[in-house]
């Protein structure tokens, strides 16, 4: 009953994030990019807090580290990454596209560990896997020679620079080691994240309050992205990673984009082309490449258990 239960979290996990895309998608019609992206994480922040000050001992940082910790979180890996992910999105970039290129931070993650971390050495085989993993990206954005500002070219980049926040911020995380809760930490920098949102949300001329437009499908897509895919997809996050381990949950990222795919065409009427489909393929070839080790003793556990 256990691995009926845990496969069946990890695909509402994935179904979760993926369709999360989706949601961004029609969102970002109505409500200004990083203001919207602010608004998220306002919501899902609060929610997250209080599901920390029930769950853990230590729900606010009390040392210096941790409040380093929570800083390196707020800045790359809520404030960065969804500032560029919603101004990504706004562009002709579809939910299908977006979740493929965001499957690059496990392999982002694990090459700047090696270059970061003293005890990660850097191997033959993460630089193949980086090689296959920005050849997929390559294949997905496939840009014109001769036209490479396109919108959708800028839009891909800066949906990749999301990914590369993401993947820098969980291995400075590491890397500073502050002793927190991970419950903690993502409630924290939540909050943050969405304060350092709203002020760049208010540097910016071309978003203000007074431009949303409320409507069903702006609140819905606010209320499911804070709600679902934040508080409770982070809950559903953490039970798998005290389960699973690192190494399976981080697939979740590759089966996200089928669900970013389908909820895309379904509700959007978004094309699935052939470039996002080949490059999904070599991105996901180049995870394999890198964990290809922890992969198999995985396997190897499933196996025998």
């Amino acid at each position: 009953m256990s691995r009926y239960r845990n496969v069946a979290l990890f695909l509402l996990l994935a179904a979760v994030w993926g369709s999360a895309f989706m949601a961004i998608k029609a969102g970002v019609e109505f409500i200004p990019p990083v203001l919207f992206a602010a608004l998220r994480y306002d919501i899902a922040g609060v929610l997250m807090l209080g599901y920390a000050v029930v769950a853990v001992d230590d729900w606010y940082p009390t040392t210096r580290a941790g409040w380093m910790e929570v800083a390196i979180g707020g800045v790359f890996m809520i404030a960065a990454y969804h500032a560029l992910l919603f101004v990504g999105e706004t562009g002709p970039v579809s939910s299908a596209a977006a979740a493929v290129l965001v499957a690059l931070s496990p392999v982002l993650t694990t090459a700047f560990a090696r270059l970061l971390l003293p005890n990660e050495p850097v191997t033959a085989s993460t630089w193949l896997g980086m090689f296959l993993a920005l050849v997929g990206v390559v294949v997905l954005m496939n840009p014109d020679p001769g036209r490479l500002l396109t919108d959708a070219v800028v839009s891909k980049s800066l949906v990749f620079g999301a990914a590369a926040a993401f993947a820098l911020g969980s291995v400075l995380t590491r890397r500073v080691d502050g002793g927190l809760p991970i419950e903690t930490m993502e409630a924290w920098s939540m909050l943050l994240g969405a304060a350092l949102m709203h002020v760049l949300s208010a540097a910016m001329p071309s978003e203000s309050f007074a431009m949303v437009e409320w409507n069903l499908t702006a609140v819905l897509s606010l209320a499911y992205l804070a709600v679902a895919a934040s508080a409770v997809g982070f809950l559903i996050y953490f039970d798998l990673l005290d389960r699973l381990g690192p190494v399976e949950i981080n697939m979740v990222s590759y089966v996200a984009p089928v669900f970013a795919a389908l909820s895309g065409w379904l509700v959007l009427r978004e094309p699935i082309t052939l470039a996002t489909v080949v490059g999904f393929v070599v991105i996901f070839a180049g995870f394999i490449v890198v964990k290809r080790r922890a992969v198999a003793r995985e396997v190897e556990l499933l196996g025998t258990s």
